[in-house]
């Protein structure tokens, strides 16, 4: 898996990690056999038949159990968290933005270490999910308004009309590769998973060279080897692997919803979600950056 967030779970993960295989996965309430409901000791007096007959009768009428009712995950429940993150997070970078935009570098290291945190724990926890993405906003609102104002050059576009293409951007892509992933277009595969492994490393390591070369002034210029035509087929690349990643994040919260896992996991599947939707904004950001200010 890609996303370290759903990758290194013991519930979202491929059935053999899961043990799904090995009786793992957690299995519905066993209803009682029909002769061995109320039937015990004092089974022969007419009140207890009586009474026996009426707890069958009710067993038989009552309705289902739902996936609430058992504290089973959703999809609710991970669309329900995942807004009020989004909500959460896109107050607190307006926030920033108009305020302390400076602050982007504490907010960006307090993002990576929580964020490292919570990817590694072996449950979620709100408290710890809900600061990494006060985190991220802090880091995100800062970031937006020196990738806009380094965009805005001659091209006459203001930082703000930059950013608000970037999130439309991204909401666009969030909502295609939903509809890519419901209407098996694309198959998760592990061919598929491989492949987006290999590519999703490979881009790893050139950012990283990059911000080697940019550190050490052999790369000049804001974007470094990202410059110019390059660089924005470059960020194309790297919005195609974030919106990929997307597709194995909703397949993996598929797999916990089918595998039946405890509702309390949908904190997990939303700041998955979240991690990668920050890394598709980033992308597409520093995309227009790039191709607004002409370097």
């Amino acid at each position: 898996m890609s996303n370290p967030v759903f990758s290194n779970s013991a519930v979202f993960g491929e059935p053999r990690r899961t043990g799904a295989r090995r009786g793992g996965t957690a299995t519905a309430p066993q209803q009682p056999q029909y002769g061995q409901v109320a039937y015990g000791a004092g089974v022969g007096t007419t009140g207890a038949q009586a009474a026996d007959a009426a707890s069958l009768e009710n067993m038989y009428q009552s309705p289902s159990a739902t996936t609430a009712d058992t504290k089973r995950l959703t999809y609710d429940d991970v669309i329900i968290k995942t807004g009020g993150l989004l909500a959460l997070l896109v107050v607190v970078a307006a926030a920033t933005w108009n305020f302390a935009p400076q602050l982007w570098p504490i907010g960006m290291i307090a993002g990576l270490v929580l964020g490292l945190v919570n990817a590694f724990k072996k449950k979620p926890s709100p408290a710890l999910i809900t600061l990494y993405t006060v985190a991220e906003g802090v880091f995100l609102g800062g970031i937006s308004l020196a990738f806009g104002s380094i965009a805005v050059g001659d091209s006459g576009t203001s930082a703000s009309v930059i950013v608000l293409q970037a999130v439309v951007a991204t909401m666009a892509t969030f909502a295609a590769a939903l509809f890519l992933f419901k209407s098996g277009k694309v198959r998760v595969t592990p061919k598929f998973t491989r492949w987006l492994l290999v590519a999703m490393v490979g881009y790893l390591a050139f950012s990283l060279v990059n911000v080697v070369l940019m550190w050490t002034g052999v790369a000049g210029g804001e974007w470094g080897l990202r410059s110019g035509p390059f660089g924005i087929i470059i960020g194309l690349v790297a919005v195609g692997l974030a919106a990929l990643s997307l597709i194995m994040d909703f397949d993996s919260i598929k797999r916990g919803v089918e595998q039946g896992v405890p509702a309390q996991y949908a904190w997990s599947a939303a700041f998955g979600l979240i991690v990668t939707l920050v890394w598709l904004y980033l992308e597409i950001l520093r995309l227009l950056a790039i191709f607004n200010s002409g370097d």
